[in-house]
């Protein structure tokens, strides 16, 4: 299979600047990827980025992975309604070392160049970067953008010099690494193109030459509605401290049929006769939940290793099978969950379990909860699970009777 080829089949394709996508099948490119360190971590959306680009590396073309220490100082305006809370140059540095972490993770055994874009940026001079730079990109070109008209609107909250400068800063990014290390292809989810384009036309204005663009679709969680993202309420995230293994693993454990069956492509690399063959078994047999049980164990192998991988899949058997502590509810309709945390034992009183939700402190099936009530949807296979806190120990597996 070639990578076009692979791309299509995966779910890969949104935008780019290619006419034909089998140019990406001729010979070896180099291309970047890049995060911005706006979080201590990266999440679930990122990570569905970074395995489109094992599919570019996988199929012989050189990765150059960016961390975002100058980006991430101001913050990508690009899809935010208000401006973002900056970042100290402490936290950034600190998010850095763990999102570095994690490319290591992710990429494993393959070969990538690991650049900072602060270290390009933070001798710049700013008269410099206005006189060689900013005199070569168009307002009209910044103006046109869809967030910048909206947050310029009457109805908007407006925009400050920083944000609204992000796009010039990352257009930078793409002519420093073409210059620097022959970088020719920016990769990126769609939310990005518009970024991605300014540094296309900036080679072009500044060098007369040719660079181009890949752009995946954002994954949307088709039970929200909303793309995976850290900036979503309960945001999966890829670091143990803030979504433990055995979250991680219930988060995936419980995605919907439909999804199950898209998440093996886009979120394993599964070669398409073993997805077939899972897909097969799957629709004859969905109460068996193979598709999810292949997707979380996978996946959480890749992020979190093989033995957290096993432990998580042992201790979602656990709760499945009743061996954790449990409680039978008898109900077709929504049912209050505090009333659920009582009976159960997690709460000795009702004002402690509305205080723990409001909190934060209590988890539906691995993700930290707010609503009021139980529905069929949130059981699967006629469980689900409640936990207090983070620790294990406090779950209860609530089945229905």
């Amino acid at each position: 299979m070639t990578l076009s080829e692979e791309l299509t089949w995966r779910g890969f394709v949104n935008q780019t600047t290619f006419s034909d996508l089998k140019a990406l099948d001729g010979d070896p490119l180099t291309f970047y990827w890049g995060v911005d360190p706006s979080a201590d971590s990266m999440q679930i959306g990122n990570l569905a980025a970074a395995m489109m680009v094992k599919c570019f590396v996988k199929h012989g073309h050189k990765a150059v992975l960016l961390l975002g220490g100058a980006t991430g100082l101001i913050g990508d305006p690009d899809g935010k309604s208000d401006e973002r809370e900056l970042k100290s140059l402490e936290e950034i540095n600190h998010n850095k070392s763990v999102i570095a972490a994690q490319y290591r993770q992710i990429f494993g055994e393959h070969n990538f160049t690991l650049v900072d874009n602060y270290d390009w940026f933070k001798d710049l001079k700013y008269l410099d970067f206005l006189r060689d730079i900013g005199k070569h990109v168009p307002m009209r070109q910044m103006l046109s953008r869809d967030f910048v008209q909206s947050r310029l609107s009457q109805e908007g909250s407006g925009i400050s010099y920083a944000e609204f400068s992000y796009v010039l800063i990352q257009a930078y990014d793409f002519l420093h690494l073409y210059k620097n290390y022959g970088v020719t292809l920016q990769v990126s989810g769609s939310d990005q193109w518009g970024n991605s384009i300014a540094g296309v036309e900036l080679i072009r204005r500044l060098l007369g030459k040719e660079a181009h663009v890949y752009c995946a679709p954002l994954i949307i969680n088709k039970a929200t509605g909303k793309k995976f993202g850290k900036t979503e309420a309960g945001a999966i995230w890829l670091d143990s401290k803030k979504t433990s293994p055995e979250d991680f693993y219930q988060f995936w454990i419980n995605i919907d049929d439909n999804s199950a069956v898209e998440y093996l492509r886009v979120y394993t690399e599964l070669p398409t006769e073993s997805v077939d063959k899972i897909t097969e078994e799957f629709k004859r047999d969905p109460a068996n939940r193979l598709a999810q049980k292949t997707l979380a164990f996978e996946v959480t192998k890749l992020v979190h290793g093989q033995a957290a991988a096993e432990n998580a899949q042992l201790h979602a058997a656990k709760i499945q099978s009743g061996q954790t502590q449990s409680v039978n509810i008898k109900t077709t309709v929504p049912v209050d969950i505090v009333d659920v945390l009582l009976s159960s034992g997690l709460v000795s009183s009702k004002s402690e379990a509305r205080q723990l939700l409001s909190a934060g402190g209590i988890y539906l099936n691995g993700r930290q909860t707010a609503q009021t009530q139980l529905t069929a949807a949130d059981f699967v296979d006629g469980h689900l699970s409640l936990r207090r806190g983070k620790s294990l120990r406090n779950t209860v597996s609530v089945g229905l009777a």
